[in-house]
């Protein structure tokens, strides 16, 4: 049953929008390609001037930020990246949203070339266990996700040590721009329509 379709307990301060940025927490895996999701979240907190807060039921570290007079969470889980949806799930009770395409989840793609960047509403998850792990917590796959571009491994069965590797430098500056771009769908999304959005950001 879909989490949507139940009389949630809003906890928080009420937002229009959650984002959530998933990844895997801990030094080790800072600027390796799974965590880019935290990246754009913490873009949104310097442009925003927001700071993250310990939200322990919830299992993430989350705030609220106003984008263009709408207030949005943006969140970071705690668990791992395959466990994704045990924070998502609580972090939408919490803020009340209340419809799906109102949940904004920002991850690293295998299938696109790096640096490209593409919104996709609901859908397979492609393989990717976040995205399997916010569909199962959720109960509907109808959630907006913000997909970077980090391109397959050199070799088909290097998959796991390609996502949790260090980026190179060459690398590196193409994600950033990435990045930078997927917070600005974040922003943009604050205010507009899903077609909008994708129309804007799809069409690179």
């Amino acid at each position: 049953m879909s989490i949507f379709r139940r009389t949630a307990e809003r906890r928080g301060t009420p937002a229009s929008m959650l984002a959530v940025g998933i990844g895997n927490p801990g030094e080790k895996y800072v600027g390796t390609r799974h965590n880019v999701g935290f990246e754009v979240m913490e873009i949104l907190l310097r442009r925003h001037g927001g700071s993250f807060a310990m939200a322990r039921r919830e299992r993430a570290r989350a705030t609220t930020v106003k984008i263009s007079g709408e207030q949005v969470a943006i969140a970071c889980p705690l668990t791992f990246m395959n466990l994704s949806g045990e924070a998502v799930g609580p972090l939408v009770r919490r803020y009340g949203i209340v419809e799906p395409a109102r949940v904004v989840i920002v991850h690293d793609e295998l299938d696109l070339e790096p640096g490209r960047l593409k919104l996709k509403l609901g859908g397979s998850s492609a393989g990717h266990n976040g995205v399997k792990s916010v569909a199962s917590h959720l109960g509907t796959d109808d959630f907006l996700r913000v997909r970077i571009g980090i391109g397959k491994p050199p070799h088909p069965k290097a998959g796991k040590d390609w996502v949790l590797k260090k980026v190179s430098k060459a690398d590196r500056e193409v994600l950033d721009q990435a990045i930078e771009r997927a917070a600005d769908a974040v922003e943009f999304m604050a205010t507009s329509t899903v077609d909008a959005a994708m129309n804007e950001f799809n069409r690179t």
